[in-house]
């Protein structure tokens, strides 16, 4: 493409009449490319030529794999073949997201100057093109890159020397908050999981240190390791107090270097990756340790809270609970979600904002449906800030301001209940909405609006009188130039000819060969200017047509000019009030997320917890709100409620052993008592007739194993770690849910494994506890440790089936049922019977012969033992009936059939 975005670009040794050595040589438009490229060695580079980005060399290898566009070649340099792909400006995004996703940082170069202005310095002089912007996971703003529902922050992580600690900052550009923290060195796995971060930034020198750079691997989170020169904790320092107008960075608590470096390293970052612009960020605000469950990653990937097994959203509690109706508010619910709260009068604060709307059904709907029209007014702030923001987010801005006054005149407490201090402080930030700038917003846009602003036609008729004047005059040419056209008909007696346009010539009058011939030769010859013939068609113009093409090029021109002067103060205003804005955003989405809350408390039949700062557990008739759902999505019936105590007040049992079958609802049972205290600690009404929940500081849930190949860890390691991790870090306020310890090894490595277990967490760790498991050897621990309790599945048996009742009762489990649960699988009858005989033989022999012994006791090992007998010829034929489809007389006659058989 060339510099008006017509095909014809000349690389090295296309010019026609080149000589032999003219492919050895660097046109000025290479040699643009290549410095650029030079600057920018490790992000793709997608180099602007018209409408299309142009990816050359290297770099084009790797978009048309990435991307499965073609890969073309076009000219030579330095006697190579240069290759080349490109991809559609308009479709750029679609692009970007494709190549971000798999790991690629794009650098966007775009032209920034008109070709006409470079061509003043010589026909050969090349348009100046600047990289505007490095595209990265962790600084994305477009909503077309970015999962509305969730946070994408960018992370630093600083480790001081030979400290065992870590300083972390973290912010989302896309929104504005930002955060810095102090975390032990063991920590880091657990808020990495918490956070997610979609990018992270470190110094080099930190990827050779295992105990940082294996849990940021981990994590899976993209990588950009930095020279170390770019943490400096004094440069950070005079960074941070210049873009925030502060004395020094401690006026926000951070009382670190390392901290203070890694927010600077943060800050220089986004301004490197926008090119010296900034979006408008909040202040950098300390996360003090212990203010949220610390929960690990394996417990996390567990108890499904954000997501699945299998990474999926749907089957997570996040799915279940999330009855959110903005980006903002699903933002903050995820956040809340991830992070539940330690202080129980936080707590109380957020569950008495729940309780006000779970009570006000009438006021809750109302603004359930006018938070559902507010946009999403932080990222559309975002993007106007960085200068990458159109006139649908001014709209955006608009909108927000206008539902923030309607929810906060809703919030008047005349004629409600008593207002928690929750809600009213968001009423009041609400309604500090600036009516006049929203409705001068309103008043000078279309209610149909283009993406960019440079494509015109967004602001409203009427707003700006010299605009509609413009308007005008390019509307009446081209009433003029129509009214030409039947002039000009009717003067030469032409009735094919027409008025045409285009970006070479202009306009232009067009007839067929013949007809223009004549044109030539007819006495209106002199009032018509030849321009141009081809096969099909002869162009002309007169005087007339070029005066008024000139008038309505110069009125565009002024319009669009004048367009832009109202997208650009409407644009200051906007920033004006970035503040303002912000809060307004966040009132908007803590309103959400209490609403949101509140009909789930009524549509899932929630009641609210007591939470407080003792050690007590106990639950009456609990549910697991995700399997319920399930259940009643499905009709396959009601969930089966149970109760749960595993209170460490006097008196009580803090750890519950729990037996009993498989299929009967262990795990079920230990997870959704996990679920509940995370549910309440987030300040949400939990599933469950009553709940009274001691603060839980640490969760830690050990449920099911597989094997982790990438780092060389069977699936018994795997559940050894994750144990290890539990019995080293939790303490007295703890809640740990443990399931089939030692399962992964042989019988008797497994059971004493996990009787060890037992009684560290009793002796030791302290905690409250829920410990599931097959070796009913376990229960004997009830006659020695005074906290333990033993429980178990219910279950009835009815002719030779097992019957699950996925009940809790007291009392210890005395048989798996496993054989009855292969046979709900659908293992073959032979080797059910043959389970059965050798589950006797192990019973009747597991006191008489040593485990070495086992193996000629039992006839299955026997070279000459009998083979297997066949199925009975009658149990054959009842296997190929189907009673159902039988008349009484066929009944009868099949009852003699079988009568003969045996």
């Amino acid at each position: 493409m060339n510099e008006t975005g017509q095909q014809g670009w000349i690389f090295e040794g296309e010019a026609s009449g080149a000589s032999p050595r003219d492919d050895l040589r660097v046109t000025p438009m290479m040699s643009q490319f290549m410095e650029i490229k030079a600057a920018n060695p490790a992000s793709l580079l997608f180099y602007r030529m018209g409408d299309f980005y142009e990816l050359f060399f290297e770099d084009a290898e790797i978009a048309s794999r990435a991307l499965g566009i073609t890969l073309t070649k076009r000219g030579k340099h330095l006697g190579q073949d240069i290759a080349m792909c490109g991809v559609p400006v308009h479709a750029a995004d679609e692009y970007l997201e494709r190549l971000i996703r798999l790991g690629h940082r794009v650098a966007v170069c775009e032209q920034t100057e008109d070709p006409a202005e470079a061509k003043k310095r010589g026909a050969k002089s090349v348009v100046r093109r600047e990289v505007i912007r490095l595209v990265t996971p962790g600084t994305l703003t477009e909503d077309t890159l970015l999962d509305a529902r969730r946070h994408n922050y960018l992370m630093c992580i600083l480790r001081p020397k030979g400290a065992d600690e870590l300083a972390l900052a973290w912010l989302d550009i896309s929104t504005g908050d930002f955060r810095v923290a102090t975390i032990p060195l063991s920590g880091l796995g657990t808020e990495l999981a918490r956070l997610d971060p979609g990018e992270i930034i470190l110094p080099d020198t930190l990827l050779a240190d295992e105990e940082v750079a294996g849990p940021v691997k981990h994590s899976n989170a993209p990588l950009s390791p930095l020279p170390a020169v770019r943490f400096d904790s004094t440069t950070a320092a005079r960074r941070l107090a210049d873009h925030f107008a502060i004395a020094a960075p401690e006026a926000y608590g951070l009382t670190s270097r390392a901290e203070i470096a890694a927010a600077g390293a943060l800050l220089d970052y986004v301004s490197v990756t926008q090119v010296g612009r900034l979006p408008k960020l909040s202040h950098p605000r300390k996360d003090e340790q212990g203010g949220t469950v610390l929960i690990d990653a394996a417990t996390r990937t567990n108890l499904e809270l954000l997501k699945t097994l299998t990474g999926e959203r749907k089957g997570s509690l996040l799915d279940a609970m999330d009855l959110t109706v903005t980006g903002a508010g699903a933002r903050l619910f995820a956040s809340r979600l991830a992070g539940p709260l330690t202080d129980p009068a936080a707590i109380h604060a957020r569950l008495d904002a729940v309780a006000f709307f779970h009570g006000e059904r009438n006021l809750r709907k109302d603004l359930r449906r006018e938070l559902s029209r507010a946009p999403d007014i932080s990222r559309a702030l975002a993007r106007l800030t960085l200068g990458r923001g159109g006139p649908r987010d001014i709209a955006a801005i608009g909108q927000g301001l206008a539902s923030a006054r309607i929810i906060a005149q809703a919030l008047v407490p005349t004629g409600l209940g008593t207002m928690p201090a929750e809600i009213i402080a968001a009423r009041e930030c609400l309604g500090q909405s600036d009516q006049g700038l929203s409705a001068e917003i309103a008043a000078s846009l279309k209610d149909e609006l283009p993406l960019m602003a440079r494509d015109g036609g967004f602001v409203r008729e009427a707003y700006d009188k010299d605009l509609d004047g413009l308007r005008a005059l390019s509307d009446n040419g081209r009433r003029v130039i129509a009214g030409l056209q039947a002039r000009y008909i009717s003067d030469t007696n032409f009735k094919s000819l027409k008025i045409k346009h285009n970006n070479v010539l202009g306009y232009f009058v067009e007839l067929s060969p013949a007809a223009g011939q004549e044109l030539l030769k007819s006495p209106h010859a002199a009032n018509f200017i030849h321009r141009q013939t081809m096969a099909n068609a002869m162009r002309f113009t007169t005087t007339e047509l070029a005066d008024i093409e000139s008038r309505m090029a110069v009125a565009g021109e002024r319009a669009t000019a004048l367009e832009m002067e109202i997208f650009t103060k409407l644009v200051a205003r906007i920033c004006e009030h970035a503040d303002l804005i912000t809060n307004i955003a966040s009132a908007l989405a803590e309103t959400d997320v209490a609403a949101a809350l509140g009909e789930l408390a009524e549509t899932a039949n929630l009641t609210r917890p007591k939470v407080d700062a003792s050690r007590a557990f106990a639950m009456e008739q609990a549910r697991h709100l995700v399997v319920e759902q399930a259940l009643a999505q499905s009709r396959a019936g009601p969930f089966i409620a149970n109760d749960c105590h595993v209170s460490a007040e006097e008196g009580g049992h803090p750890i519950w052993l729990v037996t009993g079958p498989n299929m009967a609802g262990k795990s079920t049972f230990l997870r959704q008592n996990a679920l509940i205290a995370v549910m309440a600690q987030m300040g949400s009404f939990v599933p469950a007739k009553s709940a009274h929940i001691g603060v839980i500081d640490r969760l830690f849930s050990r449920v099911g194993a597989a094997d982790d190949l990438a780092r060389g860890r069977s699936t018994f390691m795997v559940e050894m770690v994750e144990t290890a991790a539990i019995l080293n870090q939790s303490g007295p306020r703890a809640l740990v849910i443990l399931d089939e310890i030692g399962r992964g090894t042989a019988t008797f490595d497994g059971l004493s494994i996990a009787w060890a277990c037992v009684e560290h967490l009793h002796e030791v760790n302290q905690c409250r506890a829920l410990f599931a498991t097959h070796f009913h050897e376990l229960t004997r621990l009830s006659q020695k440790l005074s906290g333990l309790k033993n429980v178990s599945m219910k279950v009835r048996e009815w002719r030779g089936e097992v019957i699950f009742l996925h009940e809790v009762g007291e009392g210890a489990a005395d048989r798996s049922y496993g054989i009855q649960v292969a046979r709900l699988a659908g293992l073959p009858p032979a080797v059910l019977t043959r389970a059965g005989q050798v589950m006797q033989m192990l019973e009747e022999n597991a006191h008489k012969n040593p485990a070495s012994d086992m193996a000629h006791a039992l006839p299955l090992f026997d070279a000459n033992a009998k083979p297997l007998p066949a199925q009975h010829p009658a149990l054959a034929k009842l296997a190929e009936t189907s009673p159902d489809q039988l008349t009484p007389r066929e009944a009868l006659d099949l009852l003699y059939v079988l009568k003969q058989l045996t």
